[in-house]
C-alpha cells in the first residue's frame, strides 16, 4: 500500500504470488509495479514473427511421459534428494521436484510420485498451450513442418 496505492488498490490482495511479485519489483528496482505496467510499447526496428510448435494431444502427452522416464533415468531422483534439504524454497515448488518430495516424506510410493510428475506436467501442458492460444498473431505448426514454417518465415 505504501509503496505503490495504484496498484494496490487494484491487486487480489488474497494471492500472495501477485502481492510479492509486485512488492520484489518496487524493491528492486525503486519504482512503483504500477509504472512497469503503464510503460508504452517501444517502436521497434524489426517485425516479430510468432510461431508456435504443437502436437496432437496423444503424441505430446506420450512425449511428456517418455521424457519424465528419461528424467529419472538421468538422475532426477538423486537430484531432488540432494535438494531435499531446501524443500521449502519457492523455486523448488515446481513439477518433478513437489511430487519427489512428497515421496522422500512416505506420502507416495516412486511410482505414483512419476505418474504424478507426467500428469501434473501434462496438465502444465495444457495451460501454456491455452495461455499461447489467446495470441491471434501466433501460426501454428507441428514440428515437423520444416519447409512450411521456412517457407512462412520467408514469406514475412
Amino acid at each position: 500500500q505504501r509503496l505503490d496505492p495504484e496498484y494496490y488498490d487494484i491487486v487480489d490482495r488474497q494471492n500472495p504470488k501477485r502481492v510479492i511479485h509486485a512488492l520484489e519489483i518496487c524493491t528492486m528496482t525503486g519504482q512503483t509495479y504500477t509504472s512497469f505496467r503503464k510503460r508504452e510499447k517501444k517502436e521497434r526496428s524489426f517485425r516479430i514473427i510468432k510461431i508456435g510448435l504443437n502436437r496432437p494431444r496423444e503424441e505430446l502427452y506420450a512425449r511428456i511421459n517418455a521424457r519424465v522416464d528419461q528424467m529419472m533415468n538421468d538422475g532426477l531422483l538423486k537430484e531432488a534428494e540432494g535438494l531435499y534439504g531446501k524443500r521449502d524454497v519457492n523455486a523448488l515448488n515446481t513439477v518433478g521436484y513437489k511430487e519427489l518430495f512428497k515421496y522422500f516424506d512416505g506420502y507416495w510410493s516412486l511410482e505414483e510420485a512419476v505418474e504424478r510428475i507426467k500428469g501434473n506436467t501434462r496438465r502444465y501442458a495444457r495451460k501454456q498451450l491455452t495461455w499461447y492460444k489467446k495470441d491471434e498473431k501466433i501460426r501454428w505448426f507441428h514440428p515437423d513442418q520444416e519447409k512450411e514454417i521456412i517457407d512462412y518465415i520467408s514469406s514475412q
